[in-house]
């Protein structure tokens, strides 16, 4: 299914022309019906001659409802441009085109209306100007036909025309990620919640759970219908009515976006291609306030220019969105910027969820024009370069590419060595990626790291996981896959729960050695002693870094073998009894309370105890 939209200055027909393709009113507003002008959006649905179903939306026209206009033609898949007979061109006729020619609507059809009030002269007077007016712009070379809703003549043409455009516009895309930009949302009695809008990237069911973004409002799918017909699944490319449950009409508004749960995140920056209007009324300069449209949603804005100071009308460059309220955006996205009384231009967007960028910096637009040109290979590397690591999962909303893509163009980039897969190394939905450049820098900062800590601990085997992860910046889940990585690519290995250099060894003085056995077989001899035999602190590292010592709480230090007897013990006693305190510990022992404590509250950070007050219960076998 196709969604059409009409365009053009007000008062040329366009919703009478909608009803007489349609037999449906579009005007629903009383004011609209009393002052004959359409304020906000109006919707209707037809059949053409092929048999082929679309959704129709039809738009005012007048310069004061151009942000309603503008909630209304996201998305098209064929523009209906409508142009009066008796007045041809006008104003908003102009500046419609321009925001369709923006919006990158391809498929589009001029309807010369009230065709029945223009004699021959006046007729191809009015051709001639739209002709004129189309050059240069995503809909030149557009057929063209004059009608009138009043006679009816002209209206099998147009119906004709609509359906061979259509059979050369692609069908919408299905990637898996459904969102449904909201244009209306309502309340029915009886059953709550409804928003409508044109549905993207992917189908809807009846139960399906969902999200509400911005906001984060859980919801689910009551019901579905596309031309106030009930149906169980929803189709990308479908005007669609949605039926919310777990949500109200008053906690959602128009311009948020219903879309499965997880992958769509509200965002206050984007990266953009910015195309100035050639007839703006002046350019874009860095910094100009602004107000930002993309689908329904709209906000206040700065444009940051990121290439130059100015955009001069008819030019364009790559600059950054900062929004004032956040908008849920996907990469390739289009969107209108305008002034507070004219288009100023608009564009794609080319990244989500950005951090401002120094201007002018050359790796900066490589990287967007990598990502705004690129193949889908290449704009996923671009993704990742931007966000690593990263897996195949996040990439692919952040490039829009469909799950299959982006996890098959990952496996393809790690093979060929442009990128490099965390973990053993298999590319799954959720394996974190670096491009090899990344890796290769990552992988030099914990040989660096790891060098320097050998250097100043010469008798340490080597640096805990979660020590050279912190001082790598690693976070999330990546952060182990990492460092496993680190140690199958011979970066690193791990002795003693510790990760070293390769090369790295302890060389220990025959005294020392002889000082660290004979610290370990006075605690064999002794497990509980009034005062801790005395060894430097980094021979005791080193003994408990080999695991023959083990450093509890309060700076008791057991012997292995000693540690592991008495856990062992106490662990009977919990499977015996289900808890046991500080005291029957301390009985259990036969020591004081300073080692007992020590015992139990390393228990508790091994996870093998759990602490309630002044009792301890079994957390795992």
């Amino acid at each position: 299914m196709y969604v059409i939209g009409t365009a053009g200055h007000v008062d040329h027909g366009k919703s009478a022309l909608v009803q007489a393709i349609t037999g449906i009113d579009p005007d629903r507003l009383a004011e609209e019906k009393r002052r004959g002008m359409t304020i906000d959006l109006g919707f209707a649905w037809a059949a053409l001659p092929s048999g082929r179903e679309v959704s129709i939306v039809d738009v005012p026209g007048h310069e004061r409802f151009i942000k309603n206009m503008l909630a209304g033609v996201g998305g098209l898949d064929l523009a209906l441009l409508v142009v009066a007979a008796d007045e041809s061109v006008m104003p908003q006729t102009r500046e419609h085109l321009a925001i369709l020619d923006l919006l990158d609507v391809r498929r589009g059809v001029a309807v010369i209306t009230k065709a029945d009030l223009a004699d021959a002269d006046m007729l191809a007077l009015t051709q001639l100007e739209v002709e004129e007016a189309l050059e240069g712009t995503t809909l030149a070379g557009s057929p063209m036909l004059a009608v009138s809703a009043v006679t009816g003549a002209g209206l099998p043409e147009l119906l004709a025309a609509m359906d061979a455009a259509l059979d050369e516009t692609e069908q919408r895309r299905d990637v898996g990620r459904p969102r449904l930009s909201i244009d209306r949302a309502f309340s029915v009695a009886g059953f709550g919640a409804v928003v409508t809008g044109a549905l993207l990237d992917g189908a809807l069911r009846v139960g399906q759970a969902v999200e509400v973004v911005p906001g984060g409002r859980e919801a689910r799918i009551r019901g579905l219908q596309t031309h106030r017909r009930k149906v169980e699944t929803a189709a990308p490319g479908n005007r669609v009515a949605v039926n919310l449950s777990g949500v109200s009409a008053g906690e959602i508004s128009r311009g948020q976006v219903v879309a499965s749960p997880g992958w769509l995140r509200a965002t206050s920056a984007v990266d953009v291609r910015l195309t100035a209007l050639a007839d703006a009324p002046h350019g874009v300069r860095h910094n100009l306030p602004v107000t930002f449209h993309a689908f329904a949603a709209e906000s206040p804005a700065k444009a940051r220019l990121l290439d130059a100071d100015t955009l001069a009308p008819g030019e364009e460059g790559w600059a950054q969105i900062a929004l004032e309220q956040p908008v849920a955006l996907a990469r390739g996205d289009r969107f209108v910027l305008r002034s507070a009384d004219a288009t100023l231009g608009g564009g794609t967007v080319v990244d989500v969820d950005v951090k401002r960028h120094r201007r002018r910096r050359v790796p900066v637009l490589n990287r967007l024009a990598s990502l705004a040109e690129g193949s889908p290979a290449a704009q996923l590397l671009s993704a990742l370069e931007g966000r690593e690591p990263a897996s195949p999962a996040s990439l692919a909303s952040r490039a829009n590419l469909s799950l299959d893509d982006a996890v098959s163009l990952a496996r393809n980039a790690v093979a060929e060595g442009s990128a490099v897969a965390m973990g053993n190394g298999a590319v799954a939905p959720d394996t974190p990626l670096y491009t090899a450049e990344g890796w290769a820098r990552l992988r030099a900062a914990a040989v660096r790291t790891l060098a320097d800590f050998h250097r100043r601990n010469p008798l340490r085997e080597g640096m805990t996981r979660e020590e050279l992860r912190s001082r790598l910046r690693l976070r999330g889940n990546a952060a182990q896959a990492a460092l496993d990585r680190l140690a199958a690519d011979g970066a690193a290995v791990e002795a003693g729960g510790a990760m070293q250099l390769p090369e790295h060894a302890v060389a220990v003085t025959k005294e020392q050695q002889a000082a660290m056995d004979a610290f370990v077989a006075a605690l064999e001899r002794d497990p509980f002693p009034a005062e801790t035999p005395a060894l430097a602190p980094e021979l005791l590292a080193l003994l408990a870094e080999r695991g023959r010592v083990v450093r509890a709480s309060q700076g008791v230090v057991f012997d292995a073998a000693t540690y592991e007897r008495i856990e062992g013990a106490v662990t009977a006693r919990l499977r015996a009894s289900g808890k046991v305190t500080v005291a029957e510990a301390r009985d259990l022992l036969g020591t004081s309370r300073k080692y007992t404590l020590a015992l139990l509250e390393e228990m508790d950070d091994r996870k093998v105890t759990r602490r309630s007050g002044d009792e301890r219960t079994l957390l795992r076998e």
